[in-house]
């Protein structure tokens, strides 16, 4: 006899723990979007490349962990929608599409998307598979920036990684380590509180 299938729309992530329904599920979205805008003025210039330094991607990849797919999606969707319009929320006060760094925020989405439909398969239980969610989730961003980077600049691929990924691997490893240990944790303390 097998096992009967587990729904993913029932597997919780760590914003389902919270009582309410559609509301709640408003409310979590626009504080995803508000969490992403204010992670993402924390950006510092760097010299040799036209891409900022920025907490942008951490509070992606987390808002995508903890609120699941769907409203971890809309949280970077609503966040992309409002910079297209012309309201100044992507890093140095940028909006609107013509920038050199509006490819990862494209790519924000993807991975918000990605990352949450790994939480809903538990991966942001331990620390191991939290690494491998924070790992694709990060690749995502960098496949949606790096090509715009490219193409925006007019240079060559191996030039748009060395401007555009090279120079934040070492940030990005560190927020992929927290990320492993943030996560997981919050899942023993929830699970703790529930027995």
């Amino acid at each position: 006899m097998s096992a009967p299938a587990v729904r993913l729309d029932r597997v919780p992530v760590l914003a389902d723990l919270i009582p309410g329904a559609r509301v709640r599920d408003v409310i979590l979205t626009l504080a995803g979007t508000a969490f992403i805008t204010v992670a993402g003025y924390i950006a510092i210039p760097l010299p040799f490349t036209p891409v900022p330094l920025s907490l942008a991607t951490f509070a992606v990849l987390l808002t995508g962990a903890a609120l699941g797919p769907l409203r971890g999606g809309l949280s970077a969707g609503i966040y992309l929608a409002i910079g297209l319009v012309g309201v100044p929320l992507f890093a140095n006060g940028s909006s609107g599409w013509a920038f050199s760094s509006f490819g990862y925020i494209v790519g924000y989405v993807l991975a918000a998307l990605l990352v949450g439909i790994l939480a809903r398969h538990r991966s942001d239980r331990t620390v191991w598979s939290t690494l491998g969610l924070a790992v694709l989730g990060s690749l995502t961003i960098y496949a949606c920036g790096v090509p715009w980077l490219a193409a925006f600049l007019g240079v060559d691929l191996v030039t748009a990684l060395t401007l555009g990924a090279v120079p934040f691997l070492i940030g990005d490893a560190i927020k992929i380590v927290a990320m492993s240990a943030l996560l997981p944790a919050t899942w023993r303390v929830v699970d703790r509180a529930r027995r």
